[in-house]
């Protein structure tokens, strides 16, 4: 009698992320009542083991978007994406246990009601906030707290926002991921605490087969950083694969500036189709799928 196979021998050989003609409406295309455009379409993409994926694309294009959906921030259709073999909506454990960790650029609490979101600005020290997360390997969260240079007395309401960023960082990867999505993290980080994290990134991919998408328009650095690329217009996947393959190999030196490919395909994406939506734009939420589905999450 054979013996089941452990399952993170059956992890080992999927891809951790897997998109396959993921529509982000609530209802199939054919179906889309007048009006309900759908946010994210004809989206494929598949991303191995150990791979560092740049999601690029115009304000409004659908990264944000995208991640929060591989964050299973929303309900989705459990065939239609999976992240290390798991629905991430429909299986809290794969989030709970820290395996698919997301990180995006507000660190918001609740403020009494579904959708009331406050900046997590309490009186609250950070050495209570990091150490209040339960089995977690000391050495690692002591690496993390040095690489980000945190003073653990720092209070959540007298910090700046770089700082407070770099806590929000910290709790983020004290447990190790398989599975990691970045939203313009780095944003508030000076060069250098953004060096040292891309560095500890690649780290982390090439010792322990970790899988990061990271979205960003900040390219200094990443030109010798990335493996996979993933470009998003109008919400569909319009360039995507190994980074070699998108880019002109120019681009991908110690010397390479990607912003001025990525600059070249933005223009002739707005002379084809000019942007309807800014990140700050109001949005209609898709059918069925309402923000509060995240709230309890």
């Amino acid at each position: 009698m054979s013996r089941p196979r452990p399952r993170q021998a059956v992890s080992q050989r999927r891809p951790p992320i897997r998109l396959r003609a993921l529509w982000l409406t609530g209802r199939p295309p054919r179906r889309l009542r007048a009006g309900c455009n759908p946010f994210i379409k004809k989206l494929d993409l598949e991303l191995p083991r150990g791979s560092r994926c740049l999601l690029i694309g115009a304000n409004g294009a659908g990264k944000s978007t995208l991640l929060q959906v591989l964050a299973g921030k929303y309900m989705v259709d459990m065939d239609k994406i999976r992240v290390i073999g798991r629905a991430p909506f429909h299986d809290i454990e794969l989030t709970n246990s820290g395996q698919l960790s997301y990180l995006g650029t507000a660190w918001r609490k609740d403020g009494g009601t579904a959708g009331a979101k406050v900046a997590l600005a309490a009186d609250i020290p950070a050495r209570q906030m990091i150490f209040g997360v339960p089995g977690v390997d000391p050495e690692r969260r002591q690496r993390l707290v040095e690489m980000l240079d945190i003073d653990l007395e720092w209070k959540m309401n007298k910090v700046s926002d770089g700082q407070r960023r770099r806590v929000q960082i910290c709790i983020g990867l004290l447990k190790p991921y398989e599975v990691l999505l970045l939203d313009e993290i780095t944003v508030d980080m000076d060069v250098v605490g953004r060096m040292d994290l891309l560095d500890f990134f690649r780290q982390e991919c090439d010792e322990r087969g970790a899988t990061i998408v990271y979205a960003t328009h900040i390219f200094d650095g990443l030109e010798n950083w990335i493996t996979h690329v993933a470009y998003v217009a109008r919400g569909e996947l319009q360039k995507g694969g190994l980074a070699g393959e998108v880019f002109p190999a120019e681009q991908l030196g110690v010397h390479g500036r990607l912003y001025e490919t990525v600059e070249k395909w933005i223009e002739e994406d707005n002379r084809i189709a000019p942007p309807e939506l800014e990140d700050d734009a109001p949005r209609k939420v898709p059918e069925g799928m309402g923000r509060h589905m995240a709230y309890y999450r």
